[in-house]
């Protein structure tokens, strides 16, 4: 029996030994991918910015002291299409009626 007991400790403690080996290796892979991605991502660069040509057409006149306006017309404001002025719907349907509270009394 006690031949038995230490049989079964010296088992348990190397599947302990390879359960811990295998946690650190997976723990060293994991943190070596981590590492690798932040790399790739730092190495990654946007290009830089390039303004776009400027046109002259699309460009209003400018004001010049004295009173004398811009011959370019001012932009209409936006309005919006007949068709769509109807068609937004709520997101979500009204609450039905045991959900909604009474209104809140003023003092």
């Amino acid at each position: 029996m006690l031949g038995n007991d230490k049989r079964r400790l010296k088992l348990d403690f190397m599947i302990a030994c390879s359960m811990l080996a295998a946690g650190v290796v997976i723990s060293g892979v994991s943190i070596a991918q981590i590492r690798a991605e932040g790399r790739v991502e730092l190495a990654q660069a946007t290009q830089p910015l390039q303004g776009t040509p400027s046109d002259d057409q699309n460009k209003p006149a400018e004001a010049k002291p004295g009173g004398d306006r811009p011959t370019t017309p001012a932009p209409e404001p936006a309005r919006p299409d007949p068709q769509t002025q109807g068609a937004a719907k709520p997101a979500l349907p009204p609450a039905p009626a045991e959900k909604i509270a009474p209104p809140i009394e003023k003092k």
